[in-house]
């Protein structure tokens, strides 16, 4: 079945409709930021962009949440921007098979950590941006501000920070902490470890609808051309299928090889319940619920992923 042939809107009424009974029913929100764990569970959206523009939604896809770990794909970005090929000389492009905030993996490979998709990785890109800021590399001089310009050039709207979820992750964090500075302790973390973990905590607290996450990611299935045509291209071609593939091996966490098994797409997911994906030349769907499977990935947002491709046959496989 080819994306001309396929009506989207029906395709997400129908998974709404099916899902909705669902809601509260499985899964749990994430409890270990307090902020996040008072989000109610019994909300479902679901957004796409195709490539030439065309926008499609259901539920409550225009709700704004907490997008936390899909936030990495964007600095990622950023960073690939900025720095090109020599990002890699500190970050491994390989599936954890951990906990996304393992420390064992960590201390075994010398503080470098297994990709920029799990916790240790994303502080690590935070790293670099801030280093990008501080040297003014076309950016701001901010690297807090510099995430929100990207995102908001990506939408064509303003995009802000949840101050209270990020002061949540700074108030509970520990972990994250232990992380950044044991990569400091390995000489892999250059700046002062308070103001990367500031800006990594900031960029999860990035607050988004599934319609605008859609939109903001539309570069990976344009081959790296910007979501508004006219504007500058956001990644070259190659990077873009570097990140697809990323996406597509360790964005799900340690489910990865589960979701290229049952959904057949690269996907990046976030504790808040959002998930992307996308389909290469194609469109990019959002699905957002907030609560989450044992690997921590939203238990709904699978679901309709799995329903997605299976009533458009879309799949890179």
């Amino acid at each position: 079945m080819t994306q001309t042939t396929v009506k989207f809107q029906p395709v997400l009424d129908e998974i709404v409709a099916t899902l909705r009974p669902q809601l509260g029913q499985g899964g749990t929100v994430a409890s270990y930021i307090p902020a996040l764990a008072r989000v109610d569970a019994r909300q479902f959206g679901i957004a796409l962009r195709t490539c030439a523009g065309e926008e499609a939604g259901a539920g409550d896809c225009q709700t704004p949440f907490s997008i936390q770990s899909v936030s990495k794909l964007f600095t990622l970005t950023l960073a690939m921007q900025r720095m090109g090929d020599a990002l890699w000389e500190r970050i491994g492009r390989e599936p954890s098979g951990n906990p996304f905030n393992s420390l064992v993996q960590l201390e075994n490979e010398q503080g470098k950590p297994r990709n920029p998709f799990i916790n240790a990785g994303a502080i690590a890109v935070a790293d670099r941006l801030v280093s990008q800021a501080a040297a003014s590399g076309g950016g701001s001089g901010n690297p807090k501000a510099d995430i929100l310009a990207l995102m908001a050039s990506l939408c064509g709207e303003p995009i802000g920070f949840d101050d209270e979820v990020a002061q949540s992750e700074a108030d509970t964090g520990f972990r994250n902490i232990a992380l950044a500075n044991f990569m400091k302790s390995f000489g892999k973390i250059d700046n002062d470890v308070a103001t990367v973990l500031d800006t990594y905590f900031h960029q999860c607290s990035l607050r988004m609808s599934c319609r605008q996450l859609a939109r903001a990611a539309a570069f990976l299935c344009r081959d790296g051309a910007h979501p508004k045509d006219g504007e500058p291209e956001v990644t070259g071609e190659r990077q873009t299928r570097r990140i697809n593939a990323l996406m597509l091996t360790c964005g799900t966490y340690d489910a990865a090889g589960d979701v290229a098994f049952s959904i057949g797409l690269p996907c990046k997911s976030g504790v808040g319940g959002g998930i992307v994906a996308v389909v290469p030349d194609t469109l990019t769907l959002c699905v957002w619920s907030p609560a989450l499977d044992a690997t921590g990935n939203s238990l709904l947002g699978m679901k309709a992923l799995e329903m997605f491709v299976a009533r458009t046959g879309l799949s890179v496989f």
